[in-house]
């Protein structure tokens, strides 16, 4: 009998309005049952909205000092833990172990980083036209923020969206993907552990279409911070302006890479490569075009189908599995159908493009990695996000069309380029249209110091992470002291 998992609201563990629970599923084993978790309604949102807004007057005027201790606190609890969460990242959401070491190990550097971020000044002194006038600036938190959260890094992004949030005053309503909810109650749990004041953070499980609306137009909330994907993000853009609420949005991405005849191709297959299949493509700054310039595209393609065809496809639990499960089946379903398209559209399957059998592969949610050429700039499967396992590799015949190629699509998230010329190097830096740029790297994987976001519809608002997150969860004051008065 699989476990029941609660709501958290306001410091205790409850069940929902509607009495009923979903399944969440192992994808490397769909009989496996993770747990069962609450099926929550509007009510259930507002009573968590409720929660929040009655704690935040108290928790925004708590000193930074203090909230950057308890984060610090979350820190030491995940570290000493931290077995326990990569393991229920794997077990959820399928991902590699080693990956899910590693998420386990960003959330612990967010936490600490934004930690002492606490103790940093939030406001500047000054000078006036006046001699007799203090004139400086503060920093206050927005109030409560609705945390709406993706599956594929089911603990560093909510990490990374309630770490600033936190430490800069806010209070707070998370709201997981329904696919992947367990690893938030074990959130849920840290905060209990350290004693974080009761309503400051929040949980509720359930689908978007039954509670999202209430997590996005309910009268007590300020802001709203959403990664998925772009169609949602647009509603709830068009919402949160409606209601004259702050919005956050990280969405789609369809990354390039640039490959140049001077590229060390070895290099660039491996590097590739590894963009494109770890995890199984289920990132949203994973690789998934390849434009090769001039002559080197045979060499190129051969090598990343040699490279591709030595991953080893398998559950998350086994440390050599590069290709895991994808997150269910309709996302199995998904990546088939688009290979599909691109097959139909002219492209040319060189290795992968189905599903794998035997080995227990027919228990779960598991797809071969894919390399597709013959690819056309406008197809559908070099322009629409996949998400899974799936290059494709696009000709270009010189530099400046590679370029045009690579920013001819609605996204504009992550992108690299491959090539041992500094002014290749930097004009692609300055005319790529993508909020974070790779030279001679992988165009996933970044770091917590930094700002996090894309351009065009990738994303919407101020960026995450680093000292960035600050514009977003506060709004400035700027404050006007005579002293001729006194």
């Amino acid at each position: 009998m699989a476990t029941t998992y609660q709501n958290f609201i306001n410091g205790d563990w409850t069940d929902s309005q509607t009495g009923e629970t979903a399944p969440s599923t192992n994808p490397a084993d769909l009989s496996e049952v993770v747990g069962e978790f609450q099926k929550s309604n509007a009510a259930d949102a507002a009573k968590a909205i409720a929660a929040a807004h009655a704690a935040k007057s108290a928790w925004g005027s708590t000193s930074g000092l203090t909230r950057g201790q308890y984060l610090l606190k979350a820190a030491s609890y995940i570290e000493s833990n931290a077995e326990e969460f990569a393991q229920a990242i794997t077990r959820e959401a399928g991902k590699a172990i080693l990956e899910s070491r590693g998420e386990v190990g960003r959330a612990v550097a967010l936490l600490q980083y934004y930690g002492v971020d606490g103790s940093n000044p939030v406001g500047t002194v000054v000078p006036s036209v006046n001699p007799n006038i203090l004139l400086y600036t503060n920093r206050a938190p927005l109030g409560v923020v609705s945390l709406i959260t993706p599956w594929n890094f089911p603990l560093a992004i909510p990490i990374w969206k309630m770490a600033p949030a936190l430490v800069y005053g806010n209070t707070i309503v998370l709201k997981p993907a329904s696919t992947a909810p367990y690893v938030s109650t074990l959130i849920a749990r840290m905060w209990a552990e350290v004693g974080l004041p009761d309503g400051v953070f929040n949980l509720v499980t359930g689908s978007g279409g039954a509670i999202g609306n209430e997590l996005v137009s309910n009268p007590g909330v300020d802001a709203v911070s959403f990664t998925g994907s772009t169609k949602v993000g647009h509603g709830i853009a068009v919402e949160s302006a409606r209601n004259g609420n702050r919005y956050q949005l990280e969405m789609g991405g369809k990354n390039p890479v640039i490959v140049l005849p001077d590229a060390d191709l070895e290099q660039a297959a491996e590097i590739t490569v590894a963009g494109a299949m770890k995890y199984s493509g289920q990132k949203c700054t994973a690789t998934s075009r390849a434009i090769v310039v001039g002559g080197i595209m045979e060499e190129f393609t051969n090598l990343v189908v040699d490279k591709t065809d030595a991953l080893k496809i398998g559950p998350g639990s086994d440390e050599a599995a590069v290709i895991v499960p994808v997150i269910d089946e309709p996302s199995r379903e998904n990546i088939k159908s688009a290979v599909e398209q691109g097959v139909k559209e002219g492209g040319n399957v060189l290795t992968g493009g189905g599903v794998p059998s035997g080995n227990g592969f027919d228990a779960g949610t598991f797809v071969e990695p894919t390399v597709i050429t013959k690819v056309a700039p406008d197809a559908f499967v070099a322009c629409e996000e996949i998400f899974g396992p799936v290059l494709s590799i696009i000709p270009a015949r010189d530099y400046d069309e590679a370029l045009q190629i690579a920013n001819g699509v609605e996204y504009g998230l992550s992108a690299g380029v491959f090539t041992r010329n500094l002014n290749s190097a930097l004009d692609f830096a300055n005319r790529i249209e993508a909020g974070i740029v790779k030279i001679n790297g992988e165009t996933a994987g970044v770091e917590p110091q930094v700002p996090f976001g894309g351009m065009k519809s990738s994303s919407t608002g101020n960026r995450e992470q680093g000292k960035a997150a600050i514009e977003f969860f506060t709004q400035t004051k700027t404050i006007y002291m005579d002293r001729s008065a006194t």
